[in-house]
């Protein structure tokens, strides 16, 4: 049943950019609920890109993972069977290595540092480093700063973290980041989070704000520390096998609306954070605002760990820390 959504797509033929009469129709698959500030932010894509064409271009939208997981639809892009999608970079760096620089915790100084970085020169051209994977980056979407959460021990210097089960996403950069601060990192499925909280499998995970409400994790964790060690976008993509097929002024019509969405995004992103911390105070959580320093100080290691295995790398994670 794990590969239905895709079966699904390949019978129905290649969907990516789909012709109706006059209008091309690009179908949009990822997994996020349709009340997530990101397909907001799809949403405005869309309206923009049908403004733009005067309806001759639009997009199909295939919200909650119908179309697969964040893989399984990034492979479906690769070979031209849906057109585009959002992904966390974190998921995209298994397909293009650059975008591992934006997992390093503590790159970003803060929001607006981030912004300027992904939205200037560097960031576009690892939008760019996707093509040669036939995955063409349109604009980044903020997803916030992951912080830690516990269910029992607060966390108020990294010095709390010794001894505490962390749950982290299945990915190197992350459970090195939790080990370098003493923690015990716990890669595990999402979805069995709660359950594992609640039961003492874990003493804790990391996460932004939209996401710790959400899921409700704040039902059962005391304390919130808002460290922000790793601030890792959701990026828009096209497939190339897609974006190949657009005419010139298609393309505008394209990097335009994604662009506009971006800034849109970011409102609806703000918005969430602030409703989702007011859920979190209101339910009894203790939201601790801790000397971030510390933190960045206990995970350089992770930084000079990755030069070390991504040396061709190193000049741009400069250029970022410089900026």
């Amino acid at each position: 049943m794990k590969y239905l959504p895709i079966l699904l797509v390949l019978c129905l033929g290649l969907l990516s950019c789909k012709k109706e009469n006059n209008t091309k129709v690009l179908y949009l698959g990822h997994t996020l609920p349709q009340t997530h500030p990101v397909h907001k932010g799809i949403l405005e894509f869309q309206k923009a890109l049908e403004l733009k064409s005067k309806g001759t271009l639009k997009v199909k939208i295939f919200p909650d993972g119908q179309l697969g997981s964040e893989r399984e639809v990034l492979e479906l892009l690769q070979i031209g069977s849906v057109a585009a999608t959002k992904v966390s970079a974190a998921t995209l760096s298994n397909f293009v290595p650059e975008y591992h620089i934006l997992g390093i915790p503590y790159l970003f100084r803060d929001k607006k540092h981030q912004f300027d970085v992904l939205e200037g020169p560097i960031g576009k051209s690892i939008l760019e480093k996707g093509s040669k994977f036939w995955l063409r980056g349109l604009c980044y979407y903020d997803a916030g700063s992951r912080s830690f959460y516990t269910s029992n021990k607060a966390i108020r210097t990294p010095d709390d973290l010794k001894g505490l089960k962390i749950r982290v996403m299945n990915n190197q950069m992350a459970i090195n980041m939790v080990n370098s601060m003493g923690g015990s990192a716990t890669p595990l499925a999402y979805g069995e989070l709660y359950t594992a909280i609640q039961q003492g499998v874990v003493d804790g995970a990391e996460n932004n704000p939209p996401s710790f409400v959400s899921s409700n994790h704040y039902e059962i964790s005391k304390y919130y520390t808002l460290d922000q060690h790793s601030s890792v976008p959701d990026v828009l993509l096209i497939g190339t096998k897609t974006w190949d097929k657009l005419s010139e002024e298609e393309k505008i019509w394209v990097q335009e609306a994604a662009d506009e969405s971006a800034k849109a995004e970011k409102v609806f992103w703000n918005e969430s954070v602030e409703e989702s911390m007011k859920i979190a105070k209101d339910w009894g959580v203790e939201v601790i605002i801790p000397e971030k320093s510390l933190f960045a100080e206990k995970s350089k290691s992770v930084v000079e760990d990755f030069v070390k295995e991504y040396p061709e790398m190193e000049t741009i994670v400069n250029q970022i820390k410089n900026q």
